[in-house]
């Protein structure tokens, strides 16, 4: 995986321009941004990777690919698709030691377009399984007749996700001393599970478990330690991380910024994790300056 990074892209509101254009123009960057970005693989070196007492025979073919350095894209997606997936994402805010501020990284075999439409629509603060991993590291297993009619944000989110092969799944979190949250998903596009669908993904827990965490430790290990940029450096900032970091820039703190958008605190770090990614800023303060000398913010 390169360290590679894409062009920043200046936007600037003013009398002339119309929102909604705005917004359209947002989103056809972040999906030509997020298009360079999902191109990039994962191939760590060669190296033995730790292992439990007992590994799963489907997970095998995982740990023989890092050991030999081999790309992990492939052997991930089909582990999914065994265990009668059709789609993998673990997305995290991790920093490489605890004395530094935590950045946000995705990898996952779902297409672009749902990366930046999850991303441009602050679908974080409404993803049912961020909700519940946040609060519990127990594994969610969730399908429309678990989610559907709770909120209406949660519906548009459940209708979002389903176009885009994100309809039912299990998820679940891992948390640790340098890992505010990593968030592992396996997706179905069938929009309920069945009862003998649900046994299925009962017997096959314990694996699906053990995939997250070897894939974890593999992407801390060759991605994060080594310090390879995330993904989404250099893509153009949503318009929520635009909000949170204008009203930094006023001085408000993290709590005042949730009172005023009517987030959870653990929320807006959230973002703030994704605006020190795109911007490659080691704290608030930097990503301030950065983000004014750009244009993104108003000074």
């Amino acid at each position: 995986m390169s360290g590679q990074t894409f062009p920043r892209t200046s936007l600037r509101l003013n009398s002339a321009l119309d929102s909604f254009v705005y917004r359209l123009e947002l989103v056809r960057l972040a999906l030509s941004c997020w298009g360079q970005v999902m191109l990039t693989q994962i191939r760590p070196e060669p190296s033995a990777l730790d292992r439990a007492a007992y590994v799963p025979p489907s997970l095998l073919p995982l740990v023989a690919a890092v050991e030999r350095g081999e790309i992990l894209e492939p052997v991930v997606l089909a582990i999914t698709r065994k265990l009668g997936f059709d789609s993998f994402m673990y997305g995290a805010s991790v920093s490489s030691n605890p004395t530094q501020e935590s950045k946000s990284y995705v990898f996952t075999t779902l297409p672009r377009e749902w990366i930046a439409l999850y991303d441009e629509r602050a679908y974080i603060e409404i993803d049912p399984r961020v909700r519940h991993g946040i609060a519990s590291s127990t594994p969610l297993i969730w399908d429309w007749s678990t989610e559907v009619g709770k909120d209406p944000q949660i519906d548009g989110f459940l209708a979002d996700a389903e176009v885009h092969g994100v309809a039912s799944g299990v998820a679940f979190a891992l948390h640790g001393l340098n890992v505010k949250l990593a968030l592992i998903a396996l997706n179905s596009t069938e929009r309920r599970h069945s009862a003998v669908r649900r046994n299925e993904i009962a017997c096959h827990l314990g694996e699906i478990l053990l995939l997250g965490i070897y894939f974890h430790e593999i992407f801390m290990k060759n991605v994060v330690a080594k310090g390879v940029a995330p993904r989404s450096q250099g893509c153009p900032l949503s318009e929520r991380e635009r909000q949170c970091l204008t009203l930094a820039a006023q001085g408000h703190t993290s709590h005042a910024i949730a009172d005023k958008l009517s987030l959870a605190e653990r929320t807006v770090q959230f973002h703030f994790d994704g605006i020190r990614s795109k911007l490659n800023a080691a704290n608030r303060q930097e990503a301030i300056a950065k983000a004014i000398a750009l244009g993104v913010i108003q000074p």
